[in-house]
């Protein structure tokens, strides 16, 4: 069906703004695909940078899900990791007014906008024209409520953000939360920071809060939200691509034939994300530690690939980039090395894959936590990446080799939590679960004739 007969047959439009980001975009559009597919008369127009739809213009997506781009008003990707606040804030001032723009000109009537958090300006543009909006978090609701209770308190106590060093307890939170905010605040930049808990601030402005989580994940953490916010708080997660698990591409990929040929559950999977990564001296040690372990591994080194390549021998493949579901679906992947995004463990989760943690950024740390204390279904790779000390090749060795023995008692326990998580998920996202509910009842909640 072309676009000419949406525009003409379907009722409820929504409006998507991501945060122009790969690990905003891409659960922003699996978001969106999952309501495309649980309600054929709605049309979503996706809403990116004109830089952005030259990344993504061409993947596959439901015939119901129509692209629409605003100016480049921001600093490019190739430049955002050397000035992330001054693109975090270039994404806060620049780009309300020409999405405002975009709005005028859509020929149906809006009847909500989804906004990543992360995009201040989403709640007062919907606020101004009545169009309902639902805030979008793509981490984790534990994250989200550990930075909700430090804004409280900076409020409260009319306390400067970089005084966290100094705080010993905050109401709402435990003690390995704090700790896990002076690590942040020790590591990131106190901008982006700010920046952070003033889009948190204006969640009340919303009328609905949706996270890629699942509940049954973060049960404690969601009603927590739910006795603070007085509208819907939908937690419709995993927000990602399974949907196209089952669809068969017209070539069979060189890394898949590679996973093919490997033995069940041998491959360690390897991804340190797409935004930043670890120190050259840091990269080196892991290789070797691989190369000393004898375990086979998949690792996606984006940007290092063509270096690593070279050192890796026959037993790792080394790639620029891999279909990361698929991968983590693969019966012959055994164990997923990742920093700790958390779109990867949403993944990792979905497929029953067990984790080391190697946490580098912001949320990660929390997330780290919650695989390796709340869910059991992971290990640290070494508690010295938290004060940036270098991991050895010896240890990464050791711990890879343990890690890698589905055998022995300790293997077994984490593979068996794993499961169980999974099988949280998949009863999630069945006819009846938690997720689907959710967003059963989000869309009727927007459909039009239904109250907001």
């Amino acid at each position: 069906m072309d676009s000419t007969n949406i525009r003409t047959t379907r009722v409820c439009h929504v409006v998507a703004m991501p945060f122009p980001g790969r690990g905003h975009i891409n659960p922003m559009m699996n978001l969106c695909k999952l309501l495309a597919s649980r309600k054929k008369d709605i049309l979503i127009t996706f809403v990116v940078t004109e830089e952005w739809l030259g990344y993504i213009g061409s993947d596959p997506k439901p015939h119901n899900i129509l692209f629409e781009t605003i100016p480049n008003v921001i600093p490019p990707e190739r430049l955002k990791a050397a000035n992330f606040p001054g693109f975090y804030d270039a994404v806060m001032t620049k780009m309300e007014a020409p999405f405002e723009q975009l709005l005028d000109r859509l020929e149906l009537p809006v009847a909500a906008i989804i906004g990543d958090i992360d995009v201040r300006w989403s709640t007062g543009v919907g606020n101004r024209r009545n169009i309902p909006v639902a805030l979008f978090w793509t981490m984790s609701a534990s994250v989200f409520s550990m930075f909700h209770h430090f804004d409280l308190h900076i409020k409260q106590s009319h306390a400067k953000i970089d005084l966290i060093e100094q705080v010993e307890s905050i109401a709402g939170m435990s003690s390995s939360n704090v700790e896990e905010l002076r690590t942040i605040f020790h590591r990131d930049d106190p901008r982006v920071l700010e920046l952070a808990l003033d889009c948190i601030s204006r969640v009340p402005q919303a009328q609905y809060l949706l996270f890629t989580s699942v509940n049954e994940f973060e049960p404690q953490a969601f009603d927590s939200l739910r006795a603070i916010y007085n509208f819907p708080v939908y937690p419709i997660g995993p927000a990602i691509p399974y949907l196209e698990l089952g669809e068969s591409s017209c070539e069979t990929k060189s890394y898949l034939q590679w996973l093919d040929s490997q033995q069940t559950g041998s491959v360690l999977y390897i991804s340190l994300g797409s935004f930043l990564s670890v120190s050259n001296t840091q990269m080196d040690e892991i290789v070797a530690g691989l190369q000393i372990s004898g375990v086979r591994y998949l690792w996606v080194a984006r940007g290092e690939a063509s270096r690593l390549k070279d050192r890796c021998g026959d037993m790792g493949l080394v790639v620029p980039w891999c279909d990361q579901l698929k991968v983590l679906c693969h019966p012959s992947v055994g164990g997923f090395w990742t920093h700790c995004g958390w779109n990867s463990i949403l993944e990792a989760v979905f497929a029953g894959v067990p984790m080391l943690t190697f946490p580098l950024f912001l949320d990660q740390d929390t997330n780290s936590r919650q695989i390796v204390e709340d869910w059991g279904n992971g290990w640290r790779v070494n508690d010295a990446v938290k004060t940036e000390k270098l991991v050895t090749k010896e240890n990464i060795a050791e711990l890879v080799r343990r890690f890698m023995g589905a055998e022995s008692d300790e293997g077994k326990q984490i593979r068996r939590k794993a499961k169980l998580l999974q099988d949280k998920c998949v009863v999630a996202i069945s006819e009846g679960g938690s997720s689907a509910a959710n967003l059963d009842a989000f869309i009727s909640s927007i459909s039009p004739g239904k109250g907001h």
